[in-house]
């Protein structure tokens, strides 16, 4: 289909889809008047395609001024006056996909992004020279001396002429670019994995949940008792013994008796409360803080506040540091582990055994330190780490975000340990299937809290997170678009199910959006998840046979399925259908693909295949023109090429000007 979202190593597919999406763009624009060029449309699905998320058509703010502050001018060469008109472009491009259907409807309208264009300072970026990379500089400095980098030997000379110091450039410039790519990131982001839909519940109930959190009532507790005249504190900064106990019985942890140094968790909240910005220490006595509380009195803000503080309590929550014994690895790395451990578990439809939770954060432990003894020191480090991991899972079940217990465990949490992908060594991966055989596990599973609040985590840092229920108003459009692309089955009815139910959204409206497509491999996407969905679907298609726009598409889909036979196809359904796969062909592989295939089909008679295909009155009167050229240009024997635009998987030419980027 016409996608918007490709894994990184699906190159291929990738490059096809930048070319199409590339031409029609350029089409659209005008035929409206905008302005466009190809380069910087190719520079802006390029910079989502490497990002954390890699959506095509999601834009807000953050990724409008990524790509214009960081994007063009670390990357893109091209004159100077497409690079001006880069925002204008990239304007043009994100009201095409709101035109097309293809707009990703959890992305900022693209009324609201036009003043985060306009807002950006992105003269000043791009006249900044220290933004561009190591590559780019060099490109800048062969195109300014008039490299043609068509020539081979053209480039070979002007290697040469840099390495005998007869090209002059700014080596201080040079310098600082290249101690940037050494100690800074670029705007290239590590692919993050796709998550599943989740559904939550209603925010009352999650409201309710966080009041119920066992440790929410007892921070707010901790500030209560603190108050707003103080506690005294010892020299060494803890609570005064008499304090301390009175303390321990307030907050029910069993502690009563117990020397201050001795009560973890009156320790663990207290320093909890501090780090939350709950009570604070001054001139030897602990406080309630006076700003904290409208969060005291809301529960659901201090669930989050308390979350959120979590991940700054390693040292607090692991074992202590001794005399002779260091903080556990997991503690060392708390902050940077554990929410790789809350993502790991979430959507999951079983609770995970934590003895699988144990092996990946050993193996993590091992990739952050240099662990060179594989003795008695190593299963010290280990059985540390995974004491330190359980008892933050036990922190965050007091706080509502993760429920424990114990049982078998699923054989999902089994079932890939014989792959040959997995990262598990094969003692490790003996040693946890024979593990995972005890009837008896400790199990995690995150709560409704927790599966939320680490989507949150995952949305703030740019990844895809979807939620059922977050498409109910959705165009029909970029609905189904979403749910083609980005919902399993059972989750797209799900969805589909209560977007139909708001009032005004009826099944034909969606039809309609699948005939207003104009991509076919994208339309056939659309039909195929709404049919799927529905109860009714395989009649819906059944009626659509016939239909003037849809009829080629619920054709190919009744053959696939096998509800109609190739026999009881008419002269004329043939035709459409030919039209159809031609089409497909040309927006998944480009004009080569379909030139490549259709002689390979029909030899010297390829040209009157696709003249039949273009004459076959196909609904598809943009792809059908594009098909018209391919003749006509086969015909003239002229290199292929689609005007205007580039072919598919290039970065190509535009106007007879050469463009890198």
């Amino acid at each position: 289909m016409t996608r918007t979202f490709f894994e990184p190593d699906e190159t291929d597919e990738f490059e096809a889809a930048v070319g199409l999406l590339t031409r029609r763009c350029l089409a659209w624009a005008d035929e409206h008047g905008l302005p466009a060029d190809d380069t910087v449309l190719a520079a802006a699905l390029e910079s989502r395609h490497r990002s954390r998320d890699g959506r095509l058509a999601y834009w807000d703010t953050e990724q409008v001024r990524r790509f214009l502050l960081e994007w063009v001018p670390h990357y893109v060469v091209a004159p100077r006056d497409i690079l001006e008109a880069a925002p204008d472009c990239l304007l043009t491009f994100l009201r095409y996909l709101d035109a097309s259907g293809l707009r990703d409807p959890r992305g900022t309208a693209v009324a609201d992004l036009s003043s985060a264009v306009t807002e950006a300072e992105y003269t000043a970026a791009l006249n900044d020279p220290l933004r561009q990379s190591v590559a780019k500089f060099w490109t800048r400095t062969a195109v300014d001396r008039g490299v043609d980098f068509d020539d081979r030997r053209a480039v070979e000379k002007f290697q040469r002429d840099v390495d005998a110091g007869r090209v002059t450039f700014d080596a201080e410039v040079l310098d600082q670019l290249m101690m940037a790519r050494l100690t800074e990131p670029g705007p290239d982001e590590e692919r993050a994995y796709a998550q599943p839909p989740i559904a939550l519940p209603p925010a009352a109930e999650l409201t309710e949940a966080a009041a119920q959190s066992v440790l929410v009532r007892r921070l707010a507790a901790v500030a209560e008792w603190a108050g707003a005249d103080g506690r005294p504190l010892t020299a060494a900064g803890a609570p005064r013994r008499p304090d301390a106990r009175e303390l321990a019985a307030l907050l029910e942890t069993g502690e009563d008796n117990l020397r201050v140094a001795e009560m973890r968790q009156v320790n663990l909240l207290l320093a909890w409360a501090k780090k939350a910005r709950l009570i604070r220490t001054s001139k030897g006595r602990l406080f309630r803080v006076a700003k904290a509380a409208p969060i005291l009195r809301d529960p659901d803000a201090l669930w989050r506040r308390a979350f959120e503080t979590f991940f700054e309590m390693g040292s607090t929550i692991g074992a202590p540091p001794s005399s002779w014994y260091p903080a556990s690895m997991l503690v060392e790395s708390f902050d940077e582990i554990l929410p790789d451990v809350l993502n790991s578990m979430y959507g999951l439809p079983s609770p995970v055994p934590v003895v699988r939770l144990q092996e990946s954060v050993w193996l993590a432990c091992k990739e952050y330190f240099l662990v060179d003894d594989k003795g008695f020191r190593e299963e010290a480090w280990r059985r540390q780490v995974d004491l330190d991991l359980v008892a933050a899972l036990e922190a965050l079940a007091a706080l509502g975000a993760v429920e424990l217990s114990h049982g078998a465990a699923d054989e999902l949490y089994s079932s890939d340990l014989d792959d040959e992908d997995q990262p598990l060594d094969s003692a490790a991966a003996t040693r946890l299937l024979a593990r995972l055989r005890d009837p008896d596990l400790l199990l995690a599973r995150l709560t409704p809290l927790g599966l939320g609040a680490t989507r949150e985590r995952m949305l703030a840092e740019g990844r895809d997170a979807p939620l059922i229920g977050q498409l109910a108003t959705a165009p029909p459009a970029e609905l189904l678009g979403l749910l083609a692309q980005h919902y399993p089955p059972e989750a797209a009815a799900v969805e589909l199910s209560g977007w139909l139910a708001v009032p005004g959204q009826d099944v034909e409206t969606l039809l309609r959006a699948v005939r207003d497509c104009p991509f076919r491999t994208r339309a056939s996407a659309t039909l195929g998840i709404l049919t799927e969905a529905l109860p009714d679907g395989p009649s819906i298609l059944r009626s659509l046979r016939a239909d003037p726009v849809l009829g080629p598409l619920a054709l190919t889909a009744l053959l696939d399925g096998g509800d109609l036979q190739p026999e009881s196809i008419e002269d004329r359904e043939q035709l459409l259908l030919l039209a159809e796969g031609l089409l497909n062909l040309l927006e998944l592989g480009g004009p080569e693909a379909v030139l490549e295939q259709v002689t390979e089909m029909a030899g010297k008679d390829a040209t009157g295949v696709i003249e039949a295909a273009v004459s076959s009155g196909h609904p598809d009167v943009i792809g059908l023109a594009e098909l018209g050229e391919l003749v006509a240009q086969s015909a003239r024997a002229h290199p292929l090429r689609l005007v205007p635009g580039n072919a598919p998987g290039s970065r190509g030419r535009r106007h007879g000007k050469k463009r890198k980027h």
